[in-house]
């Protein structure tokens, strides 16, 4: 197959349709239109086989995990999301790994109403980049910015368990054990566009309302996300390390999974303490974890506690570039 039979047959079937998308695949741009009184969000991640996703990802997981992971970024400024694009990089055309990554890709765009207007695709090592669209209010985007000295600070999920389950994948060999919860929660991170929606006032499904006054994507892992996230405000904390789901007894979690694994894709965010009891109401309605880790201070130090005694480790972030 080439090109574009490639994206005739996988990637131009009929979505769901959109109102504000004018002109979509088939044309050399993509044309949309977003209504008057709103602000455009956009967010562009690459996935790179081997520095992202191992060798051998099932297409279906990375289909849904590319464009999980942008739409992450749109949870975090509290966005709606309305369109993406696709650029695929493919050693070869092979035709049953794209109609599983479309699948996987297509299945978590129709749970959220994004439509793919466009994109590329192109012989060369295996690699996704997906840019996705979102819209705010005009002015009512949640930056990282914004948080005050006794501001509430939140995280959803159970961050460390993707890293856990990367180093299941990474010592598996070919054992893979694919119904493990923590391999999925690397293979298909669950983006939380609802929960960012929410604490944006944009949730249509809540009597009550809270605007964050701060949010992050916890993508590089737990601790150096929370420090950009209160850097941001120059601000500190002393946050509870054994408050956290994966520190129970029966976690099968170590700390440095939860605080320096990354790959989780849930948000930290800042509530200010006057918006907590509305606040609560809403995490009543939420599907995942919601723990309370501290209280910002002013302060350019963030450090964790574990029964009140600080947690001296060592930090082993992954980064790209050293």
């Amino acid at each position: 197959m080439d090109e574009f039979e490639i994206i005739d047959r996988f990637f131009s079937a009929p979505q769901r349709k959109r109102r504000d998308v004018r002109l979509g695949i088939g044309d050399d741009a993509a044309i949309t239109r977003i209504p008057a009184g709103f602000d455009l969000v956009i967010a562009t991640d690459s996935l790179v086989e081997g520095t992202h996703f191992l060798p051998g990802t099932p297409a279906h997981a990375l289909g849904h995990r590319c464009l999980a992971v942008n739409l992450s970024d749109l949870a975090a400024m509290g966005a709606k999301p309305l369109w993406c694009t696709l650029a695929l990089s493919l050693p070869d055309a092979d035709v049953d790994w794209v109609q599983r990554f479309s699948a996987g890709f297509f299945a978590l765009a129709d749970r959220f109403g994004i439509a793919l207007i466009g994109g590329d695709t192109v012989r060369g090592p295996l690699s996704v980049t997906v840019t996705v669209h979102g819209q705010v209010q005009a002015g009512s985007g949640v930056c990282r910015s914004g948080a005050n000295v006794g501001d509430l600070v939140y995280v959803t999920g159970s961050p460390g368990s993707a890293a856990a389950g990367l180093d299941l994948l990474r010592a598996s060999g070919d054992q893979i054990d694919v119904e493990s919860d923590l391999v999925r929660s690397f293979w298909y991170p669950e983006p939380r566009v609802i929960e960012g929606m929410a604490l944006n006032n944009l949730a249509q499904s809540t009597a009550t309302s809270v605007t964050a006054s701060a949010m992050i994507d916890i993508s590089d892992g737990l601790h150096i996300d929370v420090s950009r996230l209160l850097g941001a405000s120059d601000l500190g904390a002393e946050l509870a390390l054994d408050a956290l789901p994966g520190f129970q007894a029966d976690s099968a979690l170590t700390v440095e999974q939860i605080l320096f694994g990354g790959d989780d894709y849930e948000l930290c965010f800042c509530v200010p303490p006057a918006a907590e009891a509305a606040f609560k109401k809403i995490v009543a309605d939420w599907h995942c974890p919601v723990t309370k880790l501290g209280v910002a201070r002013k302060d350019v130090v963030v450090s964790w506690l574990i029964n009140g005694t600080p947690y001296d480790g060592n930090d082993s972030t992954f980064v790209h570039f050293e």
